[in-house]
């Protein structure tokens, strides 16, 4: 439960004191959003039995009817309405609201998190809703201009190239360092501006001098292949003659697929 709480209604979206590092106008802006969330939006449930006036009423999410007595759920701020208890969810997340807080916004109800990132973006670094003129945004995610860094070395990516790795920013030399897979013919990294082909889990350099026949070197980029043992033919004639004693070794036949170099920004 309190899990769930910290989850739908996010502390720092409301009190200046979890977010020690906003300047003083950053944090007047959060002090207006807060009381006017609190003023015009933030509502608490109430569980009761539907009564009588109510028979028959739909329930506002999913449409069945309440009767007389049975347990619903009413929102003050949206009139004479009912729901299920397992329907008072937020619209955005579908969870159910915990201790049945409430934001409302054009009829509907949101947990706090959500409501609030109707108004303002959240960084995906630190969690905190986003008051500054200007905010970094990649992979449809956004990020305070300071906390845009490499997940692995930390340093500032504002204005450089990037890889998104696992959803979190990765500077081109980490990810060369760290996560590049090594081409199948020269050994190299597969740089983040590199072209790749990839064929069977394993991964080449798509330039024709690594993505090539094993025995005649003709490209093999977009053209059928045959693959025996991690190598690379053109044809079952050069699979056969590069080794004879192969031809009972488990092969298979495909185009590769070619990739465009990883994104960035």
């Amino acid at each position: 439960r309190a899990r769930a709480l910290l989850q739908q209604l996010p502390p720092q979206d409301c009190d200046e004191r979890y977010c020690p590092d906003l300047a003083e106008e950053e944090r007047h802006h959060l002090r207006v959003f807060s009381a006017r969330r609190r003023r015009e939006a933030l509502g608490q449930g109430l569980a009761c039995p539907v009564p009588g006036p109510c028979h028959g009423c739909p329930c506002r999410k999913c449409g069945r009817r309440l009767n007389k007595g049975d347990p619903g759920i009413s929102a003050s701020r949206l009139g004479d309405q009912f729901w299920h208890p397992s329907c008072f969810s937020c619209h955005f997340c579908q969870q159910l609201l915990v201790d049945l807080i409430y934001f409302q916004q054009d009829g509907r109800i949101y947990c706090g998190r959500h409501h609030a990132e109707l108004f303002r973006p959240r960084c995906a670094s630190c969690d905190q809703l986003i008051f500054m003129e200007e905010c970094i945004e990649a992979e449809g995610r956004r990020w305070h201009l300071e906390h845009f860094c490499c997940l692995e070395c930390d340093v500032p990516l504002r204005g450089q190239r990037y890889v998104m790795r696992s959803g979190r920013p990765c500077c081109r030399s980490c990810f060369e360092t760290l996560f590049a897979e090594p081409c199948q013919a020269c050994g190299d990294p597969i740089g983040a501006d590199s072209e790749e082909c990839t064929h069977q889990g394993l991964h080449w350099h798509a330039r024709a001098a690594c993505f090539c026949c094993s025995r005649c070197r003709a490209p093999l980029r977009g053209r059928p292949l045959t693959c025996r043992r991690g190598r690379l033919f053109c044809s079952d004639t050069c699979s056969m003659g590069h080794d004879t004693s192969s031809a009972s070794a488990s092969d298979s036949s495909d185009s590769a697929f070619a990739s465009a170099p990883s994104p960035a920004s």
